[in-house]
Parts: structure tokens; C-alpha cells; sequence
């Protein structure tokens, strides 16, 4: 006879069952793929802080605990370097390891353990380090501390992969093909699409790592971008599509590698490019993107591309100085007027 234990298990199981097929957080997205490559692969454990009761800071795998049991779901001392080295160790000895970091800034306290560890050890050894770190990433009201968009950082590193999904539908997709991976998967959820909605895919609707999505097909210019800067551009692509401008907006998904095939053919047939990053302008991820523009489509440009990108400087606590620093949807709009009109481009 069934137990109380049991008995919670299957009720949690058949409510995120039901959830399968309707529109659904971009948090519940993580939890249903987290939860059915679970329940595929037995070596697939989660390991993080306040994980096991409360779920996570965002809920990320609330309810996996109650599930899967202690065993498959632990909670780590406030250690990210402890906990990135025996999510590294336990990769090397079989399992597929789920690092939960919380806070994406967490991860310089873990830089050893990623960057000369979890990147290295396939080159230096010729092992398999099939580790995903999860981590929220992007800009939010909070803080310098806990604010960052470390992803020129992170993608930098080799040995790594670094995605940042925008949709439901990818984050699920997504996740689930950094499980079934056999090298270490940055895996970056924005603060800000914690509550957007979508539908998404079922057990073995995978997302390739590495392949950008085109989030609205246009003719007239082409904005790049990814995770939360997809809700700017869309924003912005619908309020350009009134004065008969059509913008073609591609969500990244990925950015190491860059699928900069389809970046180039949109830029083949459109002329024009604006790239939007939430990062700081220099060093970020829009300066890689622009170079890759220039070197492989420059003849195709009837323009230079245009960055629309975040200031230089430590985030901010204030409302008001937030909105100062980083790129609105009014800023996308502006470039994409500014590119097509041929003017000179304008700095941030």
C-alpha cells in the first residue's frame, strides 16, 4: 500500500505533467526538463544551496526534493568553489552533476574550479566532464553584487559552453541537451523572464546547443540578441513595424559557440545590424558579435553595425540609475532609425 511519501510524489508528478502542454514559466520550463532527464538517467543529481526544502532562490527545482530524495537533490555549504569542485569530480566519476550557483556573480568565488578545472581536464586528459552550472544572470533592481552579465567572461573561457536562453520553450530544450552533454555547460537564466510565459516542448524536444533561433522574420535590418534583450528587440520591432520598418530579430541562445551562420544570413539579405547586449560595451559580447559581422559579411553591409549596449560601471540599487545605464526598448528603436537613415553611429 501507498505511503505519504509516495502518495506526494505522484501528486507532484501529475501536476507538472499537466503543465506539459500549457503555457509555462520560464522557472517551471527548468524544473520540467531538470525533472524528466531525472527520471531518464539515474547518474543526473542536482547539488546547491537551499535547494532540497525551498527549491532554490527562484524556484528553479522546487519540488525535485520531494521527489528524488536527498540523495539526488543536495544541499551544499555557501561554497561555490566546493561546490563547482565536486560537481567536477562527480563528473569524472560517471555522473552528470547539476551545479546550482543561484546568482551567476557567485561564480568568481568558483574560478579556479571552472575555468582551470571543469574547461581543461577534456583537453588535458581526454575525459568527459559532463557538468552543467546553473545560474541566474542579467540585471535586476539588487545591486552591484548581484547584478552581473559575466557572460563575455565565461564565454571567453575554452573548454566551455554558454547559453542564456530567452524562451520557455529553449530554456527546457536546453537544459535538457547540456544533461545529455559530455562537456561542462554554463547554463544562464535571465532575473527579469523568471515569470514569462510559454509553451514548451515534450520528453525528447531537445535545443541544440550552438544554433541561434530567429525570434521574427523581417527584410529592412537585423538586430542580434539574446535573452532578455529578445523582449527589447521584439518590443522594439513591433513599434518599428508602424512606421513600415521590418525588423528581423535573432535570439542567440547560445553564445559559445556562436551560430554565426544565421547571423550572416540575415545579414546577407537585410544590409543592416544592430546588436543589443544588457553587458558593459566594452569587452562584451555585442563587440565579439560585431567583429564576427565584419569579418565574414563586410561586402553585404550598406552600413557599419551599430551596438546598443549597457554602460561601463558597477550596477546600481537606484530605479532611476538603472534606467540610466542600461539599453531600453526606445534605445533599440533609435538605432535601428539611425542605422537606416545612414547616419553616423552614436556612442552609448
Amino acid at each position: 500500500m501507498a505511503g505519504p511519501l509516495h502518495r506526494r510524489r505522484e501528486r507532484l508528478r501529475l501536476e507538472q505533467e499537466r503543465a506539459m502542454s500549457a503555457d509555462i514559466s520560464y522557472s517551471v520550463a527548468f524544473q520540467q526538463g531538470v525533472r524528466e532527464e531525472m527520471d531518464r538517467d539515474k547518474s543526473v543529481f542536482v547539488l546547491g544551496t537551499d535547494i532540497f526544502d525551498r527549491g532554490g532562490h527562484f524556484a528553479q527545482v522546487k519540488g525535485l526534493g520531494d521527489l528524488f530524495g536527498r540523495t539526488r537533490v543536495r544541499d551544499a555549504p555557501i561554497s561555490e568553489a566546493a561546490m563547482v569542485a565536486a560537481g567536477v569530480g562527480a563528473a569524472l566519476a560517471g555522473t552528470r552533476p547539476l551545479v546550482d550557483l543561484n546568482f551567476m556573480d557567485f561564480a568568481y568565488g568558483a574560478m579556479d574550479e571552472i575555468a582551470n578545472q571543469a574547461a581543461k581536464l577534456r583537453y588535458m586528459w581526454g575525459a568527459p566532464v559532463p557538468l552543467v552550472i546553473r545560474a541566474t544572470s542579467g540585471v535586476a533592481q539588487g545591486g552591484a553584487q548581484h547584478n552581473n552579465s559575466l557572460e563575455p567572461w565565461l564565454a571567453g573561457l575554452p573548454g566551455l559552453s554558454v547559453v542564456s536562453p530567452y524562451r520557455p520553450y529553449d530554456v527546457k530544450g536546453l537544459i535538457k541537451s547540456a544533461l545529455r552533454g559530455s562537456d561542462p555547460v554554463i547554463f544562464m537564466m535571465h532575473k527579469k523572464l523568471t515569470g514569462a510565459r510559454g509553451p514548451v516542448g515534450g520528453d525528447e524536444d531537445l535545443v541544440e546547443i550552438g544554433r541561434a533561433h530567429v525570434a521574427r522574420p523581417g527584410t529592412d535590418v537585423t538586430v542580434v540578441t539574446y535573452s532578455y534583450g529578445v523582449r527589447l528587440a521584439l518590443g522594439a520591432a513591433e513599434a518599428l513595424a508602424g512606421d513600415g520598418v521590418s525588423a528581423e530579430v535573432i535570439d542567440l541562445r547560445t553564445l559559445y559557440p556562436l551560430d554565426t551562420a544565421t547571423i550572416i544570413e540575415s545579414v546577407r539579405r537585410t544590409g543592416r545590424v544592430v546588436v543589443l547586449d544588457e553587458a558593459p560595451r566594452y569587452g562584451g559580447m555585442a563587440a565579439e558579435i560585431v567583429t564576427s559581422v565584419t569579418e565574414s559579411a563586410f561586402w553585404y553591409l550598406d552600413q557599419p553595425v551599430h551596438r546598443v549596449t549597457g554602460a561601463h560601471t558597477p550596477i546600481p540599487h537606484s530605479p532611476a540609475l538603472l534606467d540610466a545605464i542600461l539599453p531600453t526598448e526606445g534605445d533599440v528603436v533609435r538605432a535601428v532609425r539611425q542605422v537606416l537613415a545612414d547616419g553616423p553611429q552614436e556612442a552609448r
